[in-house]
């Protein structure tokens, strides 16, 4: 979730690659290329301070020592609401956390709420074969908000090598690169009448 002032991606790519020892960060963060060519664009357009959210307070605790976030909160998305009023983020984020097992597809409009009226919110989700039901059940939820006229689709997005499989069963057949696929959607929240 973002609002105030921030650092730009090449500052954030730096410090998220020494906090979490990658070497190769450009492979992990590969698909910013694609889908975000201007993300260093963020702070002349208003986006500067970054709110984040987990379940886990260790996790919280490794985003707090990586210093880009300026307010951290507990909270289990899909089990309670989002620590922040209606309308408070110009842009809501969240990566890598919507999949089976995870955050549940109910926190959809949680993340919608908190989200200022023509305000973004964008979600991520891997398309791998063991992702897939999952994904037909983000699919749908996102698409009643839209038909309710929450929101619009701006991007829906896939990205062939969205991360690298833990696992050969999550391997699409034919791929040989162990990497799987991923998708990223892009909404905007709509303005009441």
């Amino acid at each position: 979730m973002a609002q105030e002032k921030g650092r730009n991606l090449s500052k954030v790519q730096a410090r998220i690659g020494a906090s979490h020892n990658i070497n190769d960060l450009d492979r992990k963060l590969q698909f910013y290329g694609h889908w975000a060519p201007d993300y260093d664009q963020l702070q002349a357009r208003g986006f500067h301070q970054l709110h984040g959210v987990d379940g886990s307070p260790e996790m919280l605790k490794q985003a707090q020592a990586c210093g880009l976030y300026q307010h951290l909160s507990l909270c289990t998305l899909g089990q309670e609401p989002l620590p922040s009023p209606e309308g408070t983020f110009d842009a809501v984020l969240i990566v890598g956390a919507l999949s089976d097992g995870q955050v549940p597809c109910s926190a959809i409009p949680e993340l919608l709420r908190v989200a200022k009226p023509g305000g973004l919110v964008c979600l991520t989700t891997r398309t791998n074969p063991s992702n897939l039901q999952y994904k037909e059940a983000l699919e749908a939820t996102l698409d009643k908000l839209e038909q309710a006229g929450a929101w619009k689709r701006l991007v829906a997005q896939t990205v062939d090598h969205w991360e690298l499989a833990t696992s050969p069963l999550e391997v699409a057949p034919g791929a040989k690169d162990g990497f799987i696929s991923g998708i990223i959607y892009l909404y905007q929240k709509q303005r009441s009448p």
